[in-house]
């Protein structure tokens, strides 16, 4: 089966930058603004990507639909990261699993995510990657799991539910998995 992948890139990036001026996502890394970068290793993994915006950000829609992202734009993303996610698996709600990343993480591997399709596609129902001991993002899902993704609010995503199901933690190489960006000194780290 082929996972949908959903790309969160709807937030507000208040730690990066609290007057809002500057956003994160736009901002470069090894050349590249910061939520490209992550489209793209996405895009190199899963052969549907949908990417997931806040209202009046239409430079990030743009380049992401430029790069081959579907684009939906989550009017209630300001309520949280679980209004967002849950929009998106609304609108992909046919999928058979879903690999959810975060737009602020542009350096987890492509091999990475192909490894948490693969654990779905063997028959776990959540599967996360685990760098020398610490579990990070992103996360794949089954369809097993539509109900409760759908019913998700408010800011905690789909957390909740990863720790209160059985997950398949698959360890990788990749430190990219436990790499965000929030401030930015973490583009240059």
């Amino acid at each position: 089966m082929a996972l949908t992948g959903i790309l969160l890139a709807a937030g507000r990036g208040k730690r990066f930058d609290p007057s809002g001026v500057q956003n994160k996502l736009l901002q470069l890394v090894d050349g590249e603004p910061v939520v490209a970068r992550s489209a793209r290793n996405m895009l190199a993994s899963l052969p549907r990507v949908l990417a997931v915006v806040r209202p009046g950000d239409d430079r990030v829609a743009a380049l992401l639909g430029r790069l081959g992202c579907e684009v939906r734009v989550s009017e209630n993303a300001d309520l949280g990261m679980g209004e967002s996610l849950a929009t998106a698996i609304e609108y992909t709600r046919g999928a058979e699993g879903w690999l959810i990343a975060l737009g602020d993480m542009p350096w987890v591997q492509p091999a990475t995510m192909r490894s948490l399709a693969a654990a779905i596609n063997k028959g776990a129902n959540i599967a996360a990657p685990v760098y020398k001991g610490r579990r990070g993002n992103p996360v794949a899902f089954s369809g097993y799991h539509l109900p409760l993704l759908l019913a998700l609010d408010g800011d905690q995503g789909a957390r909740a539910i990863v720790n209160s199901h059985p997950v398949r933690e698959v360890v990788v190489d990749d430190e990219g998995v436990v790499r965000d960006i929030d401030t930015p000194a973490d583009l240059t780290e």
